[in-house]
């Protein structure tokens, strides 16, 4: 049930009704297209926000503790804006008939499970229909390591781990927070996870500034990440070719190998139930990865594989809906 519910009386249906509307339209409707497109999207709104403070705020003369300080003041500023623009678009949409549709649009811009779906299925068709450079140019959209050093199974593993992640961080967690919170938990989910991925870096500029946001984000992600995890194991039951109980085992023996405390349990879990080993050493733009291997399957992933993947990702997405479909029964139920 979401904390806050502002005039919930004037909502033709319950707000977690409304949520599992966004879930279930955003596959068919997620992407803006046409003049939809020119509008700016909430996430590349608060992207501005960040990246503003950023240049005013963290500046190399500063001191370590000052900077690190003006990184919690980050936080507070763009949080508090994300939760407050969420409670308004909440609070007007209740106000007049048919406002809901405002709180409505926000959901499907907020969840990611369309262009995941997308960007991962790019992968796996350029892999097998075009061979290894443009398997390549497809996952430089979605991952940040030096895709110029990957052969075949390091592109496939890359999408792999990608769509687990993302699992986490694009579907699930959104999802988590706006249950608790409604849409202000919602956005200030987002606000979080975006300030993690633009200013979250362990390198001189952002080691002292970026440390709020990083740690901020590992802990909102802890429920969530699990959750995925436990979502991608319990798909494998649904979904051919798949380990539902390698999954539950990988995860519980390896995610604690990865090197964040969240990503490793939807990692893992989809390494175990794929028959694969993820993870492992990688390479960034000036920089090795010497982490372990995530899973005891093999390294050699596939296109096959990462569609073997994705059918995993689409079911623990109705799974996903499924909770909520269950609290919101029950909730009305109650009500």
């Amino acid at each position: 049930m979401p904390l806050l519910e502002p005039a919930v009386a004037a909502l033709p249906f319950h707000p977690l009704l409304l949520l599992l509307l966004g879930m279930a339209l955003e596959p068919l409707l997620g992407e803006a297209r046409g003049p939809l497109a020119r509008l700016p999207h909430p996430v590349r709104l608060i992207g501005g926000l960040i990246a503003a403070l950023d240049r005013k705020l963290n500046r190399n003369e500063r001191s370590f503790a000052d900077r690190r300080l003006r990184g919690v003041l980050v936080v507070v500023v763009v949080t508090s804006v994300a939760a407050t623009v969420g409670w308004v678009i909440s609070w007007a949409g209740r106000q007049v008939p048919f406002g809901w549709l405002l709180e409505l649009a926000a959901i499907i811009s907020l969840l990611a499970q369309r262009s995941l779906f997308r960007y991962v299925r790019a992968v796996a068709l350029a892999l097998s229909e075009r061979g290894l450079e443009a398997g390549r140019a497809e996952v430089a959209h979605i991952v940040g390591r030096d895709v110029r050093q990957l052969d075949e199974h390091g592109v496939a593993r890359a999408a792999i781990e990608s769509c687990a992640e993302n699992f986490s961080d694009g579907v699930v967690a959104p999802v988590f927070w706006y249950v608790l919170f409604g849409l202000p938990g919602m956005l200030a989910y987002k606000a979080v996870n975006t300030m993690d991925s633009m200013l979250g870096y362990r390198n001189e500029r952002y080691l002292a500034f970026g440390w709020a946001p990083a740690r901020l984000d590992d802990v909102i992600n802890l429920v969530p990440a699990r959750l995925s995890g436990l979502l991608l194991s319990g798909a494998a039951a649904l979904v051919p070719e798949t380990d539902a109980p390698g999954g539950f085992r990988t995860m519980l023996r390896d995610a604690r190998l990865h090197r964040s405390p969240n990503a490793g349990w939807p990692e893992a879990a989809m390494a175990g139930a794929l028959g694969l080993s993820l993870a492992g050493p990688r390479r960034y733009p000036g920089l090795v990865v010497n982490d372990p291997w995530i899973g005891s399957g093999t390294a050699r992933a596939t296109a096959r594989d990462v569609a073997r993947a994705l059918s995993l990702f689409a079911v623990a997405c109705a799974l996903n809906g499924g909770i909520v479909a269950a609290l919101t029964a029950a909730r009305m139920a109650t009500s």
